[in-house]
């Protein structure tokens, strides 16, 4: 397929979606064959540019704006689901490989590129958090949820009051069944995080239980009062997931910034934190820098309910919220 414009037009010419684009280009590489392996690449770059548009991601959508330091991003990602058990290295280095295929076949170059995935994604940085989350001083958090609502963004001062009260990833947080929630909250004192959760964990084989204190029916209230009109959670009934990540929250994310977090990520982070020291009256090791010393049990039976809250059902994932062990 001929290029839709100039090479040096958005998306080097394949046209204004990331994702098409690249389906596009590789489509004139193998010059329209190679059916399995287009689509195999072309599978694997999804991956990427889903990446792109979350919340770790760079939000873009123009080919000619990844650079370097953005497949760098992306691999520190992919090292993460590794780290988490969500995906093998062989399919980690395979992503990696598809985006510099796929990146190269749109340039017509190969001048940004990870030159070795595997070396690459065998030389990360270790995942275990050395610095203290943003968003622990509660003080903040109200700070940044008051300039959300004067940005008419009140959907995603919900989903930041979520995070932290709670632990819920993003997508649970948006997700999130609001009236079910709201009757749990009142008539058992907790709630089950069902919806949205990674992996197909959910259900009775997996529960979820945080328990639900002032600030997390606050948060529930706020979210149910925001959310639109006969819907269940704080989409809109017309309104799909990736639209809302593309139109509201990651525009909303320059907000946060501005008040020192750096995604909703960390808000997640700083709700383990808390609960560690809940759970043992001690501070998170990341946020003690001499390194305190306490009783291994208690430390580990802390790590086995925050993995659990956080719904990874994997201890060792802990040390990516909380610091390493003492």
């Amino acid at each position: 397929m001929a290029l839709v414009g100039r090479r040096d037009g958005r998306n080097f010419g394949y046209g204004r979606q990331l994702s098409y684009a690249g389906r596009r280009a590789l489509e004139d590489l193998f010059a329209g064959g190679h059916f399995a392996t287009v689509k195999a690449h072309g599978d694997r770059w999804q991956a990427f540019v889903r990446w792109c548009r979350s919340e770790d991601g760079p939000g873009y959508n123009d080919a000619r704006h990844i650079d370097l330091q953005t497949l760098e991003g992306y691999a520190t990602h992919l090292h993460q689901q590794i780290q988490g058990g969500e995906l093998c290295i062989a399919t980690a280095q395979n992503r990696l490989s598809s985006v510099n295929r796929t990146l190269a076949a749109l340039r017509g170059d190969q001048d940004v590129r990870i030159v070795s995935p595997s070396h690459t994604l065998g030389q990360q940085r270790s995942t275990v958090r050395t610095r203290a989350p943003d968003g622990q001083d509660l003080s903040k958090v109200r700070s940044v949820i008051e300039e959300l609502y004067k940005q008419r963004h009140e959907r995603v001062a919900a989903i930041v009051m979520l995070a932290r009260t709670t632990g819920m990833r993003l997508r649970e947080a948006i997700l999130a069944d609001l009236p079910r929630l709201h009757r749990e909250a009142k008539h058992l004192g907790r709630i089950n995080i069902q919806d949205g959760t990674k992996g197909g964990r959910s259900g009775a084989s997996a529960p979820r239980w945080i328990i639900a204190n002032e600030e997390v029916k606050a948060a529930l209230q706020l979210a149910r009062e925001v959310a639109p009109a006969r819907g269940r959670n704080l989409l809109d009934r017309a309104e799909s997931y990736a639209a809302f990540l593309q139109r509201t929250v990651l525009p909303a994310r320059a907000i946060l910034h501005r008040h020192g977090i750096k995604g909703f990520h960390e808000l997640r982070a700083a709700y383990a934190c808390e609960r560690y020291e809940e759970l043992t009256s001690r501070a998170a090791p990341v946020n003690d820098g001499h390194g305190h010393c306490i009783d291994r049990d208690l430390d580990q039976r802390a790590r086995q309910q925050i993995s659990l809250e956080l719904g990874h059902y994997r201890i060792d994932v802990v040390s990516a919220y909380i610091g390493g062990r003492s």
